[in-house]
Order: structure tokens, then sequence, then C-alpha cells
């Protein structure tokens, strides 16, 4: 079968956003063909300053952060608080299908870039918000952060953790990823009615209620108040004890998974030479595994503990149960499974490095993957955009002159 163009080849977007998750939704609709302006004001995206903060090299020889979030797309630099660089930003929004901004809502209705205001000039207009707590509520106008908004508040780190232990050391960008897919559905189907209906919508998502739809099963859950729902929880106390991480003896961290216990049990305990507890009544069914957690949970952990890696994955393969070693991000980068789903691609750096870089999450099958290259400088596209909008060369120069807009300019 041919491969067919990508599916939203002709969209045009126009990204008001910085950070991660606004960026990362529009490089997603880049990836599936749209056409992506970013508009930076002159000091660029904060995410260009944040080498630091992920122990590698600062500037845009080998800007992976800024790749990662913004490849495929267009960028123009507008001071936007001037009346030319507003103008411009206009004219960009006018013709274009989707706004993408995180802007919080008092400067957006100030600068007159709110949904209400903007739907009543361009009535088919798909308007994407990030939003770090959502549109109503007490907190709307909090300013948020995934580790604040989606981790903390969001019922992850207050939970997600052993016991015994402290809540876990988030990592950046976990919620905005999820945030920036999210909005991206959504707009996604906006765009469709929009086009079949000649009405626009504005498509919000925020930080925290994405934390809490992540966590909803349990949190449903919660409310019977069996101690197994109650988190933090110790490792000895889930309910489920063929749902958790135990070390190998060899030092590896496997996480099991078989949520149908009853179904599974009788599989999993010749796994670890114990075939004398299948029919043993204090650890199935389930129900009375109840009463019995902590000293399941030893048998388990011991079993295990006297096995090395490659005898579990051995013994796990021949009786098709699911497990997965706890992998390291350096043992992640080299995965072949990784590799072979195409997960991961190979990217060149101005400096001449290649660095491993992760595509987006949707894979179609007649569609070809997109291509994957560093990120846009800041400004590397301002005098081609204006020129689009029916600027001329003088005015262009002139407006850049003026610091209304801004060029080329390398960071680093």
């Amino acid at each position: 079968m041919p491969e067919l163009k990508r599916p939203l080849e002709g969209v045009e977007v126009v990204e008001l956003a910085t950070f991660i998750a606004g960026p990362c939704c529009c490089r997603y609709l880049a990836d599936l063909g749209a056409h992506v302006i970013k508009v930076e004001a002159p000091a660029g995206d904060p995410v260009r300053y944040t080498a630091v903060n992920e122990g590698r090299p600062y500037g845009d020889a080998e800007d992976t952060t800024f790749a990662l979030e913004n490849t495929g797309k267009e960028c123009v630099t507008l001071n936007t608080k001037t009346p030319a660089g507003r103008e411009a930003l206009e004219k960009l929004i006018a013709r274009c299908d989707i706004f993408v901004t995180n802007w919080r809502q008092s400067p957006l209705k100030r600068a007159g870039l709110d949904f209400e205001t903007l739907s009543a000039k361009y009535p088919k207009l798909v308007f994407g918000y990030v939003s770090g707590y959502g549109e109503k509520g007490p907190d709307k106008d909090l300013p948020g952060f995934d580790f604040t908004a989606f981790f903390a508040r969001g019922g992850v780190m207050g939970t997600m953790y052993d016991k015994e232990a402290r809540p876990m050391s988030p990592i950046a960008g976990f919620g905005d990823h999820q945030v920036g897919i999210y909005l991206a559905s959504g707009i996604i189907a906006a765009l469709y009615r929009a086009r079949e209906t000649g009405k626009g919508d504005q498509v919000t998502v925020s930080l925290f209620h994405t934390a809490i739809w992540d966590v909803s099963l349990y949190l449903q859950a919660n409310q019977y108040g069996d101690p197994s729902t109650q988190y933090p929880i110790s490792s000895r106390q889930i309910a489920n004890q063929l749902n958790v991480a135990h070390r190998t003896a060899d030092g590896h961290w496997v996480q099991i998974a078989m949520p149908a216990y009853d179904r599974q049990y009788a599989k999993f305990m010749p796994v670890i030479g114990r075939e004398d507890l299948i029919d043993d009544a204090r650890f199935y069914p389930q129900t009375n595994l109840q009463n019995n957690l902590s000293e399941f949970y030893d048998i388990v952990d011991s079993g295990i503990g006297a096995l090395s890696l490659e005898d579990l994955e051995k013994r796990m393969k021949e009786a098709d149960l699911p497990y997965a070693v706890c992998q390291t991000w350096q043992q992640l980068l080299k995965d072949p499974q990784a590799w072979g789903s195409d997960a991961l691609a190979e990217v060149s750096f101005p400096n001449g490095n290649k660095r491993t870089m992760v595509r987006t999450p949707v894979i179609f099958t007649n569609t070809p993957l997109p291509p994957y290259e560093r990120g846009p400088f800041l400004g590397e596209h301002t005098k081609t955009v204006l020129a689009g909008l029916g600027y001329s060369d003088e005015q262009i120069e002139a407006m850049i002159a003026a610091g209304e807009a801004a060029g080329e300019k390398r960071v680093g």
C-alpha cells in the first residue's frame, strides 16, 4: 500500500507557549504534518536555558531538550508587547486553524488573546489551552508546574511510594507530556467539528486534572476504606502480592504484574520453586491472602531473591507470565525493543554530536515517520514568516531594528 500523507498536512498552528506541555502538544501536531509556527518573546522560551537542571551542554549547539519539544516547527520572535509585534501575532492567528497557549487567564484577557475575544473574530478557531489547575475553582489562577500541580497536589507524590521510604524525586516533563498529548487529542476532535460545522471551541487540559485522571483507578477505590488502598502503603500490605517489585540474587529489581491473581497464582508458584503452596489456603484464593499479606510477601521476596535475573526471566517466559526489569535510563537508551519499535531516533546537532531522542508515541502503519531534527534557533524563521504575512524586507528590518521582532539568534 502506498504511503499516505501525514494526517494534519495543510493545518496551520500558532503556538504561544513556553516550557513543555504546550510545546509538546504542538510538536505532536507537527509530527502529524501540521505547519506549526512557534512565537517566542525576544528572550526566548525559558526551556532554552534549563541545561544545568538536566546536566547537559548549554546552548543551541546541542540543545536536546528544545529539540524534544520543538522539532518540526518554525520559530518567529516577536515582541508582542509592542503594537507592531502584537499586530504581527494577530495576523498569524487570523490565518491559523489552531492556537495553543499556556499563558494564565488574566494576561490573556488583558492582551485580548483569550478564547472569547478571538472566537468572536475567528469563529472556526480551535483554541488549545494548557492550565495548571483548570479554568474554574478557587485556585484557577495559581501558577502550576508538573512538580506542583501534577506530582504534588495531584496525588502522585503523596501516595505512590513505599510507606517506609520518602516521596519520589519527580522528573520534569512527566506530567507535561501527558497534558500535551491529551490536549492534542482534544484539539484534533475540535478541529474535526470546526471543519464540519464552522464553529471552533476551546480545549483545556490542566496538569492537576491530568494527575487526578492518572490516579483515578485507586482514587475511586480509596473511598471504600480498605487498608490496601490507603496509600502511601508498605509493599508488604499491597492487596495483590503478585503486583510487587522484588530484587533478584544479582541485584536487579523486577516488577511482576499478575492482576488476575487467582488465575495466575498456580502458574507463578513453580517459578519460585514453591509448588508446595499451590493449594495452600492461606494464600489462595486472593480473598484468603488478605489475612496473610506479609507472610506471602516474604515468600515471594525470598523466592525471587534466590534467583539470578537470567534464571527468573527464563522461568517467567516459560510460564508466559508478565514481568519487566526496572530499567535505568542508561539501560533504556540501549533497549532493543525501544529501537525496534521506533520509540527512539538518532539526531545530529550543530556541533556534530549525535544523540538519542524520543519520538512521540503514536505510530501509523501507512504514514511515514516524521523527520526528527534539531529545534529551531531563536527567531530562525522570523524573516520568512513575516514575509509570508506580506511584510516587505524593509518593514521586517525596521521591526527588528525597533525591537518589535528579532532575527535569528544563537543561544550559548
